[in-house]
């Protein structure tokens, strides 16, 4: 006799296990610990067998009634239910050891790491040109998959846009991902070794800059500079600490009086200024 809900639902434990039949070979297997579970009896190549459908209520009564004639149906056709929904798992395991192993899921693992003892300016940028230009064509490839001509395909379309101080850096990028991938033991060599691969960086032309005996008199007329409509003191004073100290203006931006010791003449830049993280304090002499 077919089973209800309500009966499925209202059924009680025993010392024993317990088999409501539902027909066709369908039956609820309930344990003494209260564990309820969908199960099918069936004969497959002489053989008697038992496939697991899964556990109520997670499972419905209609869910197990529909699993069972998909199965029925498989029976139909000389095929083992149990062999097949193995098959599945392990392509299912398969496909999962795969996305672990994506040049995406690497280069997240890598960033992850690294990112605390970098910039937050660089951290972006690293991150920022893999996902404009590497993870759209290779990001969910397998990283023992992808070949030398993919990544020459990726740097040339970077090149094609001039921007080859993009492209190099994307290219340090993408090789620092296959060197993290070998060091784990999840790749065993590196495709992005293809520079000679790859068009030479056109010839920069620098902007002008002042000669060096020049540098006085340009450092006076900075210092007599007084159209301060234009240009704040605090601009001018920056721009002559810049100078005098060869630092750099990010250091010069985020600096404050407490950094400087005017009776010792010295400037301590501390490691945890804004835009310095990764790196040790500096003493600059004044």
């Amino acid at each position: 006799m077919a089973l209800t809900e309500l009966e499925v639902k209202k059924e009680k434990a025993t010392d024993k296990q317990q088999k409501l039949s539902d027909g066709s070979g369908l039956y609820l297997l309930i344990h003494p610990n209260g564990g309820k579970y969908w199960q099918m009896a069936y004969r497959f190549g002489g053989k008697q067998k038992t496939l697991s459908l899964g556990v109520y209520p997670e499972v419905s009564l209609v869910d197990a009634r529909d699993r069972r004639e998909q199965a029925r149906k498989l029976l139909a056709n000389d095929a083992d239910p149990s062999a097949i929904k193995q098959a599945t798992k392990q392509e299912k395991r398969k496909a999962l050891q795969v996305s672990a192993n994506s040049f995406s899921i690497l280069a997240a693992e890598f960033h992850k790491i690294k990112s605390p003892m970098w910039t937050e300016g660089h951290a972006k940028q690293w991150l920022g040109n893999l996902e404009k230009y590497a993870l759209p064509v290779i990001g969910d490839r397998p990283i023992t998959d992808i070949e030398p001509m993919e990544l020459v395909g990726i740097m040339r379309a970077v090149e094609a846009n001039g921007t080859f101080e993009t492209r190099d850096r994307l290219l340090q990028t993408i090789g620092a991902v296959f060197k993290y991938a070998i060091a784990i033991g999840r790749a065993k060599y590196n495709p992005a070794e293809i520079r000679m691969a790859l068009a030479d960086r056109p010839k920069v032309e620098h902007f002008a800059c002042i000669p060096t005996a020049e540098l006085p008199e340009f450092l006076r007329a900075v210092t007599a500079y007084r159209d301060l409509d234009k240009v704040s003191p605090i601009a001018i004073a920056a721009l002559r600490l810049l100078m005098l100290t060869t630092t750099r203006i990010s250091e010069v931006r985020f600096s404050k009086w407490a950094d400087f010791d005017l009776d010792a003449g010295c400037w301590v830049i501390p490691e945890e200024q804004t835009g310095r993280k990764g790196k040790k304090a500096s003493a600059i002499p004044m």
